[in-house]
């Protein structure tokens, strides 16, 4: 048996950020992964690239069963804060669309920050370690490992979501929770591909990759980014975004030509006196596969001064509002994020402990805060961690 002050379970990204503020304060702290590298989501996420925070952080950005749980952590440990972090190792990274900062080389620079700043801090990281079993003893766990058995005063539950299994995802985190007779939100896929109903896969899968700026909406919320047509169904950032708000059954509203009011374009023109075919303009506007999947061939070969204004009305509704009703999610195999997760009610906003099983914490995707695409999670992760490892 070995003793040590903190154990936590996962090495990624809030498991690792969490040892490195503990070991900061001169606790014993030692990392359990089953993995046998860490920070492997780190490694793959953003592309390679690392998507690790965001220009914009808010509250608002996130979805959870408590909406304002996830307001201390962020504002405690900021995305300045990491960017700070960041430029005491001179990562250079660059800014994209929407707030989104990647590393401009590799994600493996923000891996081997948060290895230095724990070798630092003393922290002993044991990869390739399986969890066999968690008791409580007194007022200390004991965790049984393959390789060992450990006991601490203070167990952060750092596993992740069950995104990705292929990465080695499990529910393990969700099982600890309810084993300490904490509350677990039901769990599914968000940041996710929509498949489709097979009559639209159907009609669809001549379309499989092409992409294009779109606003895809549901009656709770909306995202103007790009959409990708794949031989699946549905996917792009606009996709990902609204998966995280869509639920089984219900349809979504996508705008094809957001930037262009196509009824009142298309009577211009043909006030104009413009001869020319609706196909021939429709293509100046979207992709020549698209346009013949949505309009009807005699529609598009009529020239414009033919079509009424009915017609018209009809086309640009088809295209600016095109209702359709996915069959599913492509589920957690390709999923960003897992939404639900261990109940925020349970644990201390300012602390990230179970307010009932004092020492024991959860961090990061395993408790129920999802964020938007693009950074927000990671800033979760770093937000969390930091919390806790101020007090385990």
């Amino acid at each position: 048996m070995t003793d040590t002050d903190v154990i936590i379970i996962g090495a990624g990204a809030s498991g690792l950020m969490c040892a490195i503020e503990a070991g900061k304060r001169g606790r014993q702290v030692r990392v359990l992964d089953h993995a046998n590298k860490a920070g492997k989501k780190i490694l793959m996420s953003g592309g390679g690239r690392c998507n690790f925070t965001n220009y914009s952080i808010e509250p608002n950005n996130y979805i959870s069963h408590n909406p304002h749980f996830c307001k201390s952590a962020l504002s405690r440990y900021s995305q300045w804060d990491f960017l700070a972090l960041i430029g005491r190792y001179r990562i250079p990274f660059h800014e994209r669309e929407h707030g989104q900062l990647f590393c401009n080389e590799s994600a493996k620079d923000i891996l081997d920050m948060l290895l230095a700043e724990c070798a630092k801090a003393g922290v002993i990281v044991q990869l390739s370690t399986g969890i066999d079993a968690i008791e409580r003893l007194n007022d200390r766990f004991l965790v049984k490992t393959s390789h060992g058995n450990f006991s601490c005063e203070s167990l952060v539950v750092a596993t992740g979501g069950l995104s990705i299994p292929k990465m080695g995802a499990t529910p393990l985190g969700y099982k600890i929770a309810e084993q300490f007779g904490l509350k677990v939100w039901p769990t599914r896929a968000g940041l996710v591909p929509f498949t489709l109903q097979p009559e639209d896969k159907e009609k669809f899968s001549a379309l499989s990759g092409i992409a294009l700026p779109c606003i895809v909406s549901n009656s709770r919320q909306s995202f103007s980014e790009n959409v990708l047509f794949t031989h699946r169904g549905l996917s792009g950032p606009a996709i990902l975004q609204i998966s995280s708000y869509w639920n089984a059954g219900e349809t979504i509203a996508i705008n094809l030509l957001p930037q262009l009011n196509l009824d009142i374009e298309l009577k211009s023109k043909r006030q104009q006196k413009l001869k020319n075919k609706l196909k021939t303009i429709l293509e100046g506007y979207l992709p020549k596969r698209l346009v013949s999947v949505f309009v009807p061939e005699h529609v598009l070969e009529s020239s414009l001064q033919e079509l009424s204004d009915k017609q018209i009305q009809q086309v640009a509704e088809q295209l600016h509002n095109w209702t359709i009703k996915p069959n599913g999610t492509e589920g957690y195999r390709t999923a960003e994020v897992t939404s639900g997760g261990v109940d925020c009610d349970a644990i201390s906003s300012k602390t990230m402990a179970s307010k009932q099983v004092p020492g024991l914490y959860f961090i990061g995707e395993v408790l129920d805060v999802t964020g938007w695409l693009g950074g927000y999670n990671f800033q979760w992760a770093w937000s969390s961690a930091w919390c806790a490892g101020q007090y385990c």
